[in-house]
């Protein structure tokens, strides 16, 4: 295998024998022998202990719904998920898929290419956004990042058509973007379009997004999460637009005209009207073609969706599409998420497990408290602050206990083609968002589904979330050592209640309103050491691409800090620290297929999971007293390069 990545000391090496001393590297020494023998499916991108775990959580639902869907096993009383199953048995009838071929969406697919000019589009735009189309542009409503009782609206700038904008400075970017062209084309002529139409409108697409591309945010950039609150009066916001008529559009998708609204990109929207102008558009509706019909593809016949593949083929490596069953539950899934969760949660995750991973988190919370209150570089005053939002901290295990009021607006009508069905539901899910606008922020909204193998913390509720498919083996098991525990699940509670004070948490108070609780001498010191969090990462070498440290280091921080948390709470315990560290290697084993590697470093902002064990563990003392490290050792890192913050 190539050497995948490299840091100092030889600790990131990801290559080796299966005799790897933990002492030389840790990720190695337990999960080198998998390694040899570990195989990619051919539908996925990437194979390790998050894939096992999400690969068993799909098995498992999939039977269900298939069982579900023939009548082998009852409904159960979980209010909306007979949608869920009607519209997996449409995604599913391929016989129907195939027969519709590209007609259900050639309606649609007209009212893009039917647009005569500019003032069409300004005059439809509006209709164009609450019928689901992408636009050059988007609103969304979420609560106000510094009065958090309340919501505001914010507007952001379209997305590129490759994974980010440091992408089109890739050296394989020209092919990735004539490959895309190519299957533009295609699916457009096979939807009806002639090709002189079809290749004509997507040269003027591309040229669009070659503009937007020099524009819009990088992933770098959306890392820092506070940087997106850049409120404006809405005054000053219209007078940005003036070929575009803003104000006419926003009266007609909301229900009022809000005094201000926020600013994710002040990048565009100082570029905005040389973008969204009668000049360019022929070019903006070419890039409207090009992302509707790439979007709609999964939700047509099995030609259309094989005709979609290359693109994907090109940023993921995977060698063949998901089958059409995996495809079914998959769509079904992604639209009724939460109300699937609620019954994963309530069939499969037991109350005895819920308890004790509150007992663990309880724990976990208790020692960073105390950590805290122990911490050396910081004042008094702000221990206080940080301690005052650490008991704030709101826990949401295994899945929530009531729906979003959305699911009840649901519609699937089994006498319309999936992609209706699929259009519709957006629809009405963008026109509830909306209506946000003039409600109250609903606090109890869980941001996972429980049927997810995954964690998060929310700054702007100052919650933590445990989806009940996440408390599984390696993770968590209650008949593995607590130990182990603590390097699976453990280092992960620690890891999500290190957010709350990573460099973005950290400037969140326990309202979740952004609010700077700090004294200047402490968050110096805090962004002195958060410096070092981005260096330590910084350049490394993994396969074809390199990390920004920038880029990922909210996680890096909530990593190294969450092990720190872990090895702790496993002391008191008296746990085996072996078994800890041996765990938490495991918990990140993975391998991954080359281009995936070069999209997720594009686009993530977690480190690639094998960085995610060595780097952490050499920053811990514990690791070197548990091992015996030395100088000599791959793993040693001199001591003022270890990163301490938490």
């Amino acid at each position: 295998m190539k050497k995948y990545f490299s840091i100092r000391g030889g600790a990131g090496d990801i290559t080796g024998s299966d005799k790897m001393r933990p002492q030389d590297n840790l990720y190695l020494a337990v999960n080198a022998e998998w390694q040899k023998t570990a195989k990619i499916p051919a539908d996925r991108t990437e194979m390790g202990t998050n894939a096992q775990i999400d690969m068993r959580l799909e098995k498992i639902m999939m039977k269900d719904f298939a069982d579900f869907a023939s009548g082998e096993k009852e409904l159960p009383q979980v209010d909306n998920f007979s949608k869920a199953i009607a519209l997996y048995k449409l995604a599913r009838n391929f016989d129907t898929r195939d027969k519709q071929g590209t007609l259900p969406i050639k309606s649609d697919l007209n009212q893009i290419n039917n647009l005569k000019d500019f003032d069409q589009f300004n005059h439809l735009a509006s209709q164009l956004t609450l019928s689901n189309f992408t636009l050059p542009f988007a609103f969304d409503v979420d609560a106000d990042m510094k009065d958090t009782s309340k919501n505001v609206l914010y507007i952001y700038g379209p997305g590129t058509l490759l994974p980010d904008t440091t992408s089109y400075q890739d050296a394989d970017a020209e092919k990735l973007l004539s490959i895309l062209e190519r299957q533009t084309i295609n699916l457009l002529t096979m939807a009806g379009m002639s090709i002189e139409d079809a290749q004509s409108q997507v040269k003027a697409g591309l040229a669009f997004d070659q503009k937007l591309s020099k524009i819009v945010k990088s992933t770098e950039e959306w890392s820092s999460y506070v940087n997106m609150y850049n409120p404006m009066s809405m005054e000053d916001f219209l007078a940005k637009f003036r070929s575009f008529d803003m104000k006419q559009y926003l009266e007609k998708i909301l229900p009022q005209i809000p005094e201000k609204v926020v600013v994710t990109e002040p990048r565009f929207l100082e570029h905005a009207e040389e973008l969204i102008n009668s000049n360019n558009f022929a070019e903006i509706k070419g890039w409207m073609l090009i992302k509707f019909i790439n979007s709609v593809t999964n939700l047509l016949s099995q030609e259309v969706r094989e005709a979609a593949f290359p693109y994907n083929q090109a940023i993921t490596g995977s060698s063949e599409l998901p089958s059409q069953e995996k495809h079914a539950y998959r769509l079904a899934d992604r639209i009724f998420a939460e109300v699937d969760g609620i019954y994963y949660g309530r069939t499969y995750f037991g109350e005895s497990a819920k308890q004790d991973v509150i007992e663990m988190i309880e724990k976990m919370l208790k020692v960073y408290e105390q950590r805290i209150a122990d911490n050396d570089w910081l004042s008094e005053e702000t221990k206080k602050q940080a301690i005052v939002k650490l008991q704030a901290l709101v826990l949401k295990i295994g899945y929530p206990e009531k729906q979003e009021e959305v699911f009840n607006q649901l519609i699937v009508d089994k006498n319309k083609s999936l992609y209706e069905n699929i259009r519709n539901i957006n629809i009405e899910k963008y026109k509830v968002n909306l209506a946000k606008l003039v409600k109250p922020v609903d606090r109890s909204v869980w941001l996972m589904p429980g049927n997810m193998n995954n964690a998060c913390y929310d700054p702007q509720r100052n919650d933590l979330t445990f989806p009940a498919g996440i408390l599984q083996k390696p993770f968590y098991d209650s008949k593995q050592s607590r130990a182990a525990n603590y390097g699976g699940i453990g280092a992960t509670i620690g890891h999500e209640i290190s957010h709350a004070f990573d460099d973005n948490g950290a400037q969140f108070d326990e309202k979740g309103n952004m609010k700077n609780w700090w004294t200047e001498e402490d968050f110096a010191e805090f962004n002195k050491r958060t410096k070092a969090a981005i260096d330590i990462y910084d350049g490394l070498e993994y396969g074809p691409s390199k990390l920004n440290g920038k880029q990922v280091v909210s996680e890096n921080i909530s990593d190294i800090s969450g092990l720190t948390c872990a090895i702790q709470a496993c002391k008191m315990d008296d746990g085996n620290l072996k078994e800890l560290f041996e765990n938490y290697a495991r918990s990140w084993m993975q391998i991954q297929r080359p281009e995936a590697i070069k999209t997720e470093i594009a686009v993530d902002v977690h480190a690639p999971q094998p960085t995610r064990v060595n780097i952490p563990v050499q920053c811990q003392k514990e690791f070197y007293e548990t091992y015996d490290v030395k100088p000599e050792d791959g793993m040693w890192l001199d001591e003022n390069q270890r990163v301490i913050i938490w």
